[in-house]
C-alpha cells in the first residue's frame, strides 16, 4: 500500500509542474492589417471564348496575429492532454468594389477603348478580426 501512495504522489507532482510550464503564454494580438495582392479576372463570351483579361494590384485587409493556445492534463482524453487552440480569423466580412485597370484582349494587346479598358469586380475582405477556437466554423 505504501508503494502505491508514493507513485501517486510522484504523479501528482509531475502534473503540477507540467501545468506550471504550459500556462505561460503570449498576449493575443489578432488584428486587421493591409496586404497588397495581384488580382486577375477573365471575361468570356457566350461561346466560352476569352474576351478580355484584366489585372491590377489591390490593397485588401487580412487577419494576422497570435492567439492564446494551451495544453492541460486531462483524464477525459485518450492522450491525457486537452488542447485548447485559438486562431486569428475574420469576425466580419465586407464586400468592396475594386477597379482592375490593366485589361488585355485574347491576343495580349492592351485595350484602349474606355468600355473595355477597365473592369470593376466585387471582393470580400475581413472588416474585423478576432481569436476563435480553431476548427469552429459555426459562426
Amino acid at each position: 500500500m505504501a508503494l502505491y501512495n508514493s507513485k501517486r504522489l510522484v504523479l501528482l507532482v509531475l502534473e503540477f509542474s507540467f501545468v506550471t510550464l504550459v500556462t505561460c503564454s503570449a498576449d493575443e494580438n489578432c488584428e486587421t492589417s493591409l496586404s497588397e495582392i495581384l488580382v486577375t479576372k477573365e471575361q468570356y463570351d457566350e461561346m466560352g471564348r476569352l474576351v478580355r483579361s484584366c489585372n491590377g494590384e489591390v490593397t485588401v485587409n487580412k487577419c494576422e496575429g497570435m492567439c492564446s493556445s494551451q495544453v492541460h492534463p486531462s483524464i477525459a482524453t485518450v492522450t491525457g492532454f486537452l488542447k485548447e487552440c485559438h486562431c486569428c480569423r475574420e469576425n466580419y466580412l465586407r464586400e468592396r468594389i475594386v477597379t482592375l485597370s490593366h485589361c488585355y484582349n485574347a491576343d495580349g494587346v492592351r485595350l484602349d477603348d474606355p468600355k473595355y479598358a477597365v473592369m470593376e469586380i466585387r471582393l470580400q475582405e475581413p472588416d474585423e478580426c478576432q481569436c476563435f477556437k480553431c476548427g469552429d466554423y459555426s459562426r
